[in-house]
């Protein structure tokens, strides 16, 4: 017995210091936090050293707003990562400080899209005016770093490297074969012939329709693309695309004798010649800023208390129904909250609205929009369009006084579709599961996964997809000021870029977030103002405590997994959300554009 008492003790002991150690450290924990905040601005003001080089790494995934972490004290990662909207921010506060000297840009295959590139080229360009020099290196340069790069001054690329010249691909993954082998029978309904978003279930290749809105949005880009490499190596864009037709460009050589790159060198001799442009000794290191060093610092004043404020509402993910259960995601829930906070706050005085979505749910972009309409009622709202704001996403658009968009956005999108899996024949066939039911009413089991639907229940379904179509053609005219006959026109679920929707009426000027700013400022008639983003930035941390709340374990491992993989488990993601629509009015983009 006494040994048993003597256990015990030890054990309720070690029990005790160790609950004293864990509150301990979360103390430690939360007085970190607090210390790290305060003290955030100053060490970023601190941690720039003089004759420094600014650093852009394209290999980095850039989101509308930046992110933090809360828990970088302790050792975890940065402190904070730069969005588009930081990186322009940090490019204008580097211009202006004596201890940067110049921009280095590491040039990689970039997994960002094409209109966030033409964004970040362009605070590159503004970057430039101060007189600093710009370089940019890779060993790898694909055809979206090689774009942002020809902005530099010089390019550089190593001798055993590669540069991509070669056109624009866009290939999409079609499923219906394979739903054929397994006796799955999709149930599709659509409005406008341009609304392709089912065809990867109802065809085995692009439609027609399709086919001709890709090739469109291609050569837009494209044109894009040969004017900024032409204006670099001082030709014309009709002699960049030869070269691309031809497949000139093979070796490092080939880029360096078409003026493609302006030098073959390795990494430490063209470190050598930024030391040389530094005035640093050979033996020295090079030091180098990153963007997070000056993306708190606000060239709009935002740390004064203004009563004359400028929100900016950044909307990127697809739009869904009820609260958000991971980040980006842009929900009804969420977002509502977000637009009735600003609504409520007479110290803001206009409003821009950032978009970056593909769209989603019929019924959220309505409740959204419906929102914005009531802010629209007391301040003036501008919308700014990132790399796409269609389908749903231009919906809540529709009704702003003005849209920006860039040149290579992707816009419109203006249709409809449903979409149902009937696996009948897959449970009774390939499994031999059946099923029997009682109903006391003709639809009470409608929709139903597990049967065909009957004559009526598919006409019931295409009349909500049309009445919807209709609606979100009434909305387009009445916010653009259009006759529903113009809307239909360029409706049809047709997708544009920025520079088609300026020419057709859905977009009013081209211009990034910085000119959509300007145009709000204008329509308050205010000068003097701070600008606040909303809502507040994604926390790294946080969002990793998110994974495992209310979640089963599979589901941890599921976003781990995605997390990992990246753009090809984002595939089967975007797959596994339209297969699960059951029936609802969607809104989406047909299909995602890649860089490459």
């Amino acid at each position: 017995m006494k040994q048993f008492f003597k256990m015990f003790f030890a054990s309720l002991l070690g029990v005790i210091v160790a609950s004293v150690i864990a509150i301990g450290l979360f103390i430690g924990a939360i007085v970190g936090l607090a210390t790290s905040a305060m003290n955030s601005t100053d060490e970023n003001k601190l941690s720039v050293k003089e004759n420094s080089l600014l650093q852009l790494d394209l290999s980095e995934s850039f989101h509308e707003q930046g992110e933090e972490n809360s828990f970088s004290f302790m050792g975890s990662g940065g402190g904070s990562e730069s969005g588009v909207y930081e990186i322009a921010k940090a490019m204008q506060a580097a211009a202006k400080d004596d201890k940067i000297k110049g921009l280095y840009i590491k040039l990689a295959p970039s997994p960002n899209s094409f209109a966030t590139l033409q964004q970040i080229r362009e605070s590159v360009l503004k970057f430039k005016q101060s007189g600093k020099f710009v370089y940019a290196y890779g060993e790898s340069i694909t055809q979206g770093a090689l774009y942002v790069a020809s902005a530099a001054d010089s390019i550089f690329v190593n001798p055993a490297g590669d540069v991509e010249l070669k056109g624009l691909h866009t290939e999409l993954t079609f499923f219906k074969n394979a739903l054929d082998k397994l006796e799955v029978e999709p149930q599709i309904f659509y409005a406008g012939k341009f609304k392709s978003a089912t065809e990867p279930f109802r065809a085995d290749k692009m439609s027609e329709p399709n086919r001709q809105q890709v090739a469109a949005i291609q050569t837009d880009i494209w044109n894009e693309f040969t004017a900024a490499i032409a204006a670099h190596n001082h030709t014309d864009a009709a002699a960049v695309n030869a070269l691309a037709q031809s497949g000139a460009i093979q070796f490092p050589q080939d880029a360096l004798k078409y003026k493609i790159v302006d030098a073959v060198r390795y990494w430490d001799e063209v470190e050598s010649m930024m030391k040389a442009k530094l005035k640093v000794q050979t033996d020295k290191e090079i030091s180098f800023a990153s963007l997070s060093d000056f993306s708190d610092i606000d060239s709009d004043n935002d740390e004064k208390d203004s009563d004359k404020r400028i929100a900016v509402i950044f909307a990127e993910g697809q739009i869904s129904d009820g609260e958000a259960n991971g980040d980006y995601e842009i929900t009804d829930v969420d977002m509502a909250k977000t637009i009735r906070s600003v609504r409520n706050n007479d110290k803001i005085k206009a409003v821009v609205l950032r978009i970056n979505s593909p769209g989603g749910s019929a019924r959220a972009s309505e409740i959204i929009l419906r929102e914005l309409q009531l802010l629209h009622q007391k301040k003036p709202i501008v919308v700014s369009m990132g790399d796409v704001a269609a389908s749903g996403g231009y919906y809540i658009a529709c009704a702003a006084d003005s849209i920006f968009a860039m040149p290579t956005t992707i816009t419109g999108s203006i249709g409809v579709f449903s979409m149902m899996f009937n696996t009948e024949k897959l449970m009774n066939n390939k499994l031999g599961i059946t099923f029997d039911q009682v109903k006391n009413a003709p639809y009470a089991d409608f929709p139903n996964a597990t049967r065909s639907m009957s004559l009526e229940e598919s006409a019931m379904m295409q009349r909500g997809v049309d009445s919807i179509y209709a609606l979100f053609k009434r909305r387009v005219a009445n916010g653009r000021k259009m006759t529903e006959a113009a809307v239909d026109s360029i409706a049809q679920g047709r997708v544009w870029t920025g520079i088609a929707g300026k020419q057709n009426g859905l977009v009013d000027a081209l211009g990034n977030l910085d000119r959509a700013i300007a145009s709000a400022a204008v329509l308050a008639k205010i000068k003097d103002y701070e600008i606040r983003t909303y809502p507040e930035k994604v926390d790294k941390f946080k969002s990793f405590l998110k994974m495992f709340k209310g979640s089963s374990a599979q589901d941890a491992v599921s976003a781990a997994v995605v997390n990992q993989l990246g753009n090809e488990a984002k595939e089967l993601v975007r797959l596994k959300k339209l297969s699960n629509m059951n029936g609802q009015s969607m809104m989406l983009l047909p299909f995602e554009m890649k860089t490459n």
